[in-house]
């Protein structure tokens, strides 16, 4: 696999990983079409009542995009406006998961644990307006949307009350 394909896969297994530990399925379009890469479900509880479902254009990146007061992502316009739909039913966040330069550092490995490295952030456009620029778009996802399983069980909470994720 080519350096892009297998940053595809590491985001995926990240994704697998959060959602595995936070107790929700995974789906995935046929076809990207609409800039969702994957869905995220889940089933009824005594919390969850309603089922949430959020869908997710997954983006992986080892430039140098952290700074102090986000990070800093270059989206492409098509997805942007995807993204920033206000009509839809089933919710959409950005997830863009940060990885080193170096691939021998993506993971680590032992006895005692399996760290993926580095991490992923979340952000929901929806809302967000439009802009004049002619291919793509900067987007600033905030440091504390960190994807994590807590972090995704609050989410799909908020989505459960009809509230934005």
């Amino acid at each position: 696999m080519d350096i892009n394909q297998r940053k595809e896969k590491f985001g995926e297994a990240y994704l697998r990983a959060v959602a595995a530990v936070a107790g929700f399925t995974l789906y995935r379009p046929e076809v990207d079409d609409d800039s969702v890469d994957w869905g995220i479900a889940a089933r009824g509880t005594e919390v969850l009542r309603r089922r949430p479902r959020v869908e997710v254009q997954l983006k992986c990146t080892s430039a140098q995009v952290l700074r102090e007061d986000g990070v800093y992502f270059s989206l492409g316009l098509r997805n942007y406006d995807q993204l920033r739909e206000t009509n839809l039913l089933v919710p959409r966040v950005l997830l863009v998961v940060r990885l080193s330069t170096g691939l021998d550092d993506w993971l680590a490995q032992s006895e005692q644990e399996l760290a993926l490295r580095h991490c992923a952030y979340w952000v929901s456009l929806r809302g967000h307006g439009p802009t004049t620029n002619l291919g793509t778009i900067t987007v600033v996802l905030p440091r504390l949307q960190v994807l994590s399983p807590g972090a995704l069980q609050r989410m799909m909470e908020r989505i459960d009350r009809g509230e934005a994720p």
